[in-house]
């Protein structure tokens, strides 16, 4: 999930996994389910480009109430029986700059429906709805391929991205990438806590979650120097730079790994660029 940066307790590199308030539960599952990942399966996530210090598998919850097995890595969400869908990367030139993930959204999917979520518990509130318009609004405002047509409700068969919150008392939110079909990931979750926080940092949260699901990375994923992180650092770069974006890996990108409580929600010069140069 994407956290608060102020809230750092349970802070670990791979960017925000609260294992400190989860208990063991292996002895309440059957021996078949996996609890941790494999080596095997550390080993293709890291290729990914997946921070994998701290990588659990957990149960995420749906708008409808089921729940779908994923690797979490921070705000990262990998379903766990798709793994073999994502490719993966080999170690590139360093250099702090803005990154992606190797799968993008392809050209027949780029006019990306989003649907806000208002059934049920998972129904978006007030606060969070308007700042998915905001949200949306700043990427239709850029001019490139990407068009996001924005409605409310529970038609969630005519979506291509699902924004739905979820009974997480904490700030923050998660989503996935594009997998090798070339669409957007689907859904983006966002925690009930968020309601705390103005709707400029809902907005700042909803257009980074956004930008997972057409293929964005952290822009400071390898030092996560925005979750003021002093641990050790990866010691490859298995992520893709995008040409003629800058040098600099604080550009306060939208895309950082952490948020502050003073966060507009507007895109940086570096994300209109990078967004511009993809799509």
């Amino acid at each position: 999930m994407r956290k608060f940066r102020l809230l750092m307790a349970c802070i670990i590199v791979a960017g925000g996994i609260t294992s400190c308030q989860k208990e063991e539960t292996k002895n309440e599952l059957p021996e078949e389910v996996a609890v941790q990942p494999t080596k095997a399966e550390l080993e293709k996530l890291f290729n990914m480009g997946i921070n994998i210090d701290n990588v659990t598998i957990e149960d995420i919850p749906s708008f409808d109430g089921t729940t779908t097995k994923h690797f979490v890595s921070g705000d990262i969400t990998i379903p766990y029986d798709g793994l073999d869908d994502y490719a993966e990367l080999g170690a590139l030139e360093d250099g702090n700059k803005q990154y992606r993930t190797p799968n993008i959204v392809a050209p027949a999917f780029r006019n990306i429906r989003i649907l806000g979520y208002t059934g049920g518990g998972a129904a978006l509130s007030s606060k969070m709805q308007t700042a998915l318009s905001w949200a949306v609004a700043n990427y239709n405002a850029l001019p490139n391929t990407l068009n996001f047509n924005l409605t409310f409700g529970t038609n969630t068969a005519a979506a291509d991205i699902i924004v739905y919150k979820v009974n997480n008392s904490s700030g923050g939110a998660s989503a996935g990438f594009p997998s090798s079909n070339g669409r957007p990931y689907r859904y983006v979750r966002i925690n009930s806590g968020m309601d705390s926080f103005t709707t400029n940092v809902n907005e700042h949260v909803m257009g980074h979650e956004i930008g997972h699901c057409v293929g964005f990375r952290h822009q400071d994923w390898f030092n996560r120097q925005s979750c003021n992180y002093t641990g050790p650092l990866p010691a490859e770069s298995p992520a893709i730079w995008i040409p003629g974006t800058p040098l600099s890996f604080y550009e306060d990108s939208i895309m950082l790994a952490c948020f502050g409580p003073n966060e507009d929600g507007e895109f940086s010069s570096s994300d209109i660029q990078s967004l511009n140069i993809l799509y």
